[in-house]
């Protein structure tokens, strides 16, 4: 059985097409991603899924779907989001589609009677895996967006908050991420020198600036759009980060750049770690599952700084699969949901 995952961000659309076999056994995974701001293009969707799919479209035995994408300001609503994002997925493929919801796989049908469950419900999916890794654990899934802190109990996610409201009231949502965080956002000041300096509120750096100009990610790996469209290279994000504080690189040195990045990058990692921790006294947790494109350099700091001890998933898949987990749970869920004759 051949099954595509996807899951549907705001800025990114992730692919994994596994292969069983006759057990339920995985023996073949492909993974692909497309950078899709859907505020933009959402009325493109369609298309999208297809040309990510390629070849593989002719021997898929079925679909699944999550998603996030719902959230984005093209929509007035998450539901009428839920709902546009699913009809369109539905109407792509010629093949049993189901959708990640709270509690499980849902038809279309059931999509259309309860949109609420299938809302930003991509981190069920990922938490499916790390359970298998670790079935008591706090998984930490770090995209180019936001950071999700699911515990795990007895090899089932035990969240308390439903809604991505309510988890960013319990820890368990972070809007903070690999890529796409306006650092503006992270901190109201920044060291130069012996002196600290207020920011600008503009959108003028993103955190893949920062994390390019310390070399965390390769240039392949910044896959959003700049803020000022310019290049992705360590020179040009070097000038982004410097209209932080209203400066240039006439005015800037690369080391007073590299400062300003290597304090904002400490502080992302607080920011993560202080959500942790509550999660992990809450739960009693001390074990920490890490995944995503910011699974060693967001994940796995945050938990050394929680002093927590942490695993990255790519003990279980790779690493590049561990960028697009929530994509590989959605088929793993899917598969086991046809296995069951359900769809």
């Amino acid at each position: 059985m051949k099954i595509a995952g996807f899951d549907i961000g705001g800025a990114n659309t992730d692919l994994a097409v596994v292969e069983f076999n006759d057990h339920g056994d995985i023996i073949d995974i492909k993974t692909d991603f497309k950078y899709f701001p859907m505020w933009l293009e959402k009325d493109k969707l369609g298309n999208a899924l297809i040309d990510l799919i390629g070849d593989d479209i002719n021997d898929l035995d079925a679909v699944g779907i999550c998603m996030t994408a719902e959230l984005v300001d093209a929509y007035k609503t998450k539901k009428e989001g839920v709902l546009d994002i699913s009809r369109k997925s539905n109407e792509s493929f010629n093949v049993p589609v189901g959708f990640i919801g709270l509690n499980g796989v849902l038809k279309y049908k059931d999509v259309i009677k309860n949109p609420e469950d299938v809302a930003a419900a991509n981190w069920i999916a990922t938490s499916k895996i790390a359970s298998k890794m670790e079935p008591n654990s706090i998984m930490i899934d770090t995209g180019s967006t936001t950071t999700d802190i699911i515990p795990i109990k007895n090899g089932s996610e035990c969240t308390k908050g439903r809604s991505d409201l309510e988890r960013l009231k319990t820890g368990e949502l972070v809007y903070s991420g690999t890529l796409r965080t306006n650092v503006a956002t992270i901190v109201r000041k920044v060291p130069l020198g012996d002196e600290f300096i207020r920011v600008s509120s503009e959108l003028f750096a993103i955190t893949a600036d920062i994390h390019m100009v310390l070399g965390n990610i390769k240039k392949e790996e910044y896959t959003c759009s700049t803020p000022d469209g310019a290049g992705k290279s360590k020179e040009e994000c070097m000038r982004r980060i410097a209209r932080v504080i209203c400066g240039d690189m006439d005015m800037l040195t690369p080391d007073n750049i590299c400062e300003i990045a290597a304090f904002i990058y400490q502080k992302q990692i607080e920011r993560i770690a202080e959500a942790l921790i509550e999660v992990s006294k809450r739960e009693k947790i001390e074990k920490v599952v890490t995944t995503g494109l910011g699974m060693d350099i967001i994940g796995a700091k945050a938990a050394e700084m929680a002093e927590i001890n942490f695993e990255g998933m790519d003990k279980i898949i790779t690493k590049e699969e561990c960028v697009v987990a929530p994509a590989i749970g959605t088929a793993l869920m899917m598969e086991q949901f046809m296995r069951k004759d359900e769809i």
